[in-house]
């Protein structure tokens, strides 16, 4: 890990374990070019990057043909009408309307440790194991600033961007775009690989080609998105783990986003990722400044899977802050699916003694405890226990489940607001809407405007006051629809651009406040599912709820494009009850639950009516969990087959970091008579260590069960599932 400035070249490199990454600063006018991303190269080649035949080519005296070098000229950071043609990755309108902008390099600094970025969330790290470079460039012309920040961790191939936008003049400027990273880059094969879906199929995978133009993703619905996930890679051999070049993009963000390839004339490629610019623009007043989110730059050598262990390594170490990261979760059993809202103190505290008998730890009581919640038409803004339900009030029940040796949990949505409640009959002004326009419902329910301070401050302090009223340890956060109909009371005339970005600024202000004032809370957001699964809700929440879509066989799919990014301790990821309440699909229960152990791990049912066999198979599932969880947790993930591809098996292995032990777990999704006999190769461990497999005599090299692999038994039927535990021995 080293950032270096070579003076007489005017180089900036910066080093990670395995790949360099090297910026010029060009000319007299101090152009921020990008040279290189890659493999790792030796510090003093780096100035040969400068004889690379597109580098040569600087405009003339006379500036004749400046705008064909403009055109071409691989810039760090983009700016806008001033020749360069390509998708810019800033763009402002000044005091004057003009548009023109050139960011030119002013001074840089390079410090040991990492700055917080102000009301975001962020990767962290220390004086002893991270780096930065800070690179200023200026427009002298228009008076705009912007500050480029890069960071690196020791022991992780990852390089963290982000954008401050300051305005030295004493005249307003308004923002119109801002990406928080470009990188120009030559076209080498590369794939677009993509996570794309739907309310119930989130992050399924999708490659396609680069052409000419633009190939982008984008969320403009006020938050990440069941649509599309905030991340991208190049990848140039499809989906293989292990060989092909890799570049990973990962937006530190919840809210709007872009994110794309544009193909120049030339063949050039220019990558880039920030804020959606759609229904944005921000105020800049004299001297402010405006601090973009990050966005997380990997690069491998070898294929997805190194990518996929730098990325869980950096969030596991650098960015989820909870105390609960390293810890086993509470297993959970939550009411919904087992009651939807047809439920009260007595259906709970039976559902909580038998879930006691079988090893679960905790009850979560969701939707429906509160205002006059029997449906999902009203009720949302009146945080107040409905003691119909409730007999004898909240603390009553949580200390009757605390009796039983279990700890609780609760379910609340605390941005939005129905048009049937106290609430809205008291402030119909908080709500976000367009004034004189009826404004879309989505589940008969609005958004409040919690860029306001004074709905955000009502809004903490009903949440508080629940957490405070007994002893609750987990708290599921859920958000049910998209924001529309974008204006706020709040806000002026000129400023109404600027609500999509201050809605999320609001809602990282909210969970910051309950983290800080309630550290030992389990926090576990949710987004009517996985529409809000993205790292910048991980800086809160070590845990969200993946899909509400919790049948065994499409969670492969889901759980697949999810951990090819985060950790699976972070999956949100349970038991339910068949025939499935989302595709109708029955199940064995053993599969279910070697499924959900790839996550954080619990149920959705009813425990008192499932079949007595089910019920009798949880102290087994339970048992499991603890003996495997250390593996989810902290081990290295590596994907061997993939269902979403082949169509018929399903494989993953997670192996620990002393190499000591490994864990596979194997869906066989379709029987088929007469099968081929399937073998799998396992990479990851000791070459010349011996592992045995446990429950049988075979005992063989790590290399040999890479090289040649292990064969996958043969299940009766579809949807089985088989665990295969190797440990070392004489370990």
């Amino acid at each position: 890990m080293d950032i270096r400035f070579n003076e007489k070249d005017k180089l900036f490199v910066i080093e990670t374990d395995s790949t360099s990454y090297v910026i010029a600063v060009l000319g007299e006018e101090g152009l921020l070019g990008h040279l290189y991303y890659g493999d790792k190269i030796q510090y003093e080649d780096a100035p040969y990057l400068l004889n690379i035949p597109q580098n040569q080519n600087t405009p003339t005296p006379a500036m004749r043909d400046r705008s064909s070098f403009l055109d071409i000229y691989p810039f760090e950071y983009t700016s806008n009408n001033v020749g360069d043609y390509r998708k810019s990755g800033i763009e402002i309108t000044d005091s004057n309307g003009h548009s023109s902008l050139q960011l030119c390099y002013e001074s840089h600094a390079i410090y040991l440790g990492k700055e917080k970025l102000e009301g975001l969330p962020a990767t962290f790290g220390t004086d002893k194991d991270s780096m930065t470079l800070e690179i200023a460039v200026k427009d002298s012309v228009v008076g705009l600033r912007a500050v480029l920040y890069y960071s690196i961790f020791e022991g992780l191939d990852a390089v963290i961007r982000s954008v401050k936008l300051i305005n030295d003049s004493d005249k307003e400027i308004f923002i119109d775009k801002v990406m928080s990273m470009t990188m120009d880059m030559d076209q080498d094969g590369y794939q677009l690989l993509t996570l794309y879906g739907s309310w119930a199929r989130e992050r399924l995978m999708d490659f396609r080609d680069i052409g000419f133009g633009d190939t982008s993703i984008e969320s403009f619905r006020g938050e990440s998105s069941h649509q599309f996930q905030p991340f991208m890679a190049l990848v140039q051999n499809g989906d293989s783990q292990d060989t092909g070049k890799v570049y990973g993009f990962s937006f530190v963000y919840s809210g709007n986003f872009e994110a794309g390839v544009n193909k120049s004339q030339f063949d050039n490629l220019r990558v880039y990722m920030g804020i959606g610019s759609k229904n944005f623009r921000w105020k800049l007043r004299p001297y402010d400044s405006f601090q973009a989110p990050e966005v997380v730059l990997t690069y491998s050598g070898a294929g997805l899977g190194k990518m996929t262990r730098t990325l869980h390594d950096l969030y596991r170490n650098h960015l989820i802050r909870s105390r609960y990261k390293d810890m086993e979760r509470p297993i959970l059993i939550n009411n919904w699916e087992a009651t939807y809202f047809d439920f009260d103190s007595d259906k709970l505290l039976a559902i909580a003694k038998e879930a006691k008998k079988s090893g679960i730890e905790m009850l979560v009581m969701d939707d429906g405890w509160f205002g006059e919640r029997n449906d999902d038409n009203s009720s949302l803004g009146d945080w107040y226990v409905n003691e119909d339900k409730l007999k004898g009030g909240l603390k009553k029940l949580v200390d009757e489940v605390n009796a039983i040796g279990m700890k609780f949990g609760i379910w609340m949505e605390p941005e939005m607001i129905s048009p049937r409640s106290r609430l809205y009959d008291e402030h119909p002004d908080w709500a976000i809407r367009v004034p004189d326009r009826e404004p879309c419902r989505s589940r008969n329910q609005y958004v409040l405007d919690i860029t306001r301070e004074e709905v955000r401050d009502y809004i903490y302090s009903r949440i508080k006051a629940i957490l405070e009223s007994c002893n609750i340890e987990y708290l599921k956060w859920d958000m049910n629809r998209q924001l529309s109909d974008l204006g706020s009371m709040g806000l002026s005339r000129d400023a109404q651009g600027e609500l999509s970005h201050r809605y999320m600024l609001a809602v990282y202000d909210l969970q910051e406040r309950l983290v800080t004032d309630f550290p030992n809370l389990l926090l576990e957001n949710c987004s009517g599912g996985g529409a809000r699964f993205d790292a910048g809700m991980l800086y809160y929440s070590p845990q969200i709820w993946c899909s509400d879509d919790t049948d065994a066989i499409e969670r492969l799919k889901i759980q697949e494009g999810t951990a090819l990014i985060f950790p699976l301790s972070t999956m949100g990821a349970h038991v339910s009850d068949c025939p499935n309440h989302t595709v109708g699909r029955t199940t064995p229960f053993k599969t279910r639950g070697d499924v959900a152990l790839a996550g954080t791990f619990g149920y959705e049912l009813d425990i008192t009516r499932i079949p007595e066999s089910d019920r009798e198979d949880i102290p087994r599932q339970v048992a499991q969990y603890h003996k495997y969880n250390h593996l989810v947790r902290g081990g290295d993930y590596y994907r061997i087959a993939s269902y979403q591809r082949n169509h018929s098996f399903d494989a993953y292995m997670l192996v620990s970091k002393d190499k000591k032990e490994a864990l596979v777990t194997y869906v066989q999704v379709e029987a088929s008579p007469n099968p081929a006999r399937k073998v799998i190769k396992l990479p990851g461990l000791v070459p010349d260590a011996t592992y045995q497999i446990e429950d049988s005599d075979i005992e063989v090299k790590g290399s040999t069960l890479e090289k040649v692999g292990i064969a996958l038994p043969i299940l009766p039927g579809d949807y089985q599932s088989k665990l295969i535990h190797l440990l070392q021995k004489n370990s």
